[in-house]
């Protein structure tokens, strides 16, 4: 078969809208990329936002049983009692740590077994290289 000659004229104009219809095509794909990545964001933002609504229709709720509770005086009275140190005539208040506080003998053995593993193997590694240096100076003097 033979080749057939292309004028120059029909080449620029196919290196013209080639370069066109190129430009064009990336063009779409990265907007359809950008509009992809959009909506995926969107959607995430929307799961989050159901979530919060969902805990706020709960703490409404929770509010609105607490609401009631209070129009009653005697769940005001152990209420006030419980939480603020009010008493009744004659009651003596006596307050406990609920925080377990630790003696200074178990301070003693509160150990970071993490910086103990990390210091270890870091102490591992420089021997092994140590150990390496070493064999490889002998097998050069021999």
């Amino acid at each position: 078969m033979a080749k057939r000659k292309m004028s120059k004229q029909s080449k620029r104009r196919l290196f013209f809208f080639g370069t066109i219809s190129v430009a064009v095509i990336v063009y779409a794909i990265f907007m359809t990329s950008y509009y992809v990545v959009n909506i995926y964001k969107l959607k995430k933002e929307e799961a989050t936002l159901k979530t919060n609504l969902n805990e706020l229709k709960h703490n409404e709720k929770l509010l609105n049983t607490e609401i009631d509770k209070l129009k009653d005086n005697e769940y005001i009275a152990r209420y006030a009692r419980e939480n603020y140190s009010y008493s009744k005539n004659g009651e003596i208040i006596i307050k406990m740590d609920d925080k377990k506080k630790k003696n200074k003998d178990e301070e003693k053995y509160d150990i970071d077994y993490e910086k103990v593993i990390s210091i270890s193997i870091i102490t591992l590694i420089i021997i092994i290289l140590y150990v390496l240096v070493k064999s490889k100076k002998k097998k050069k003097k021999k």
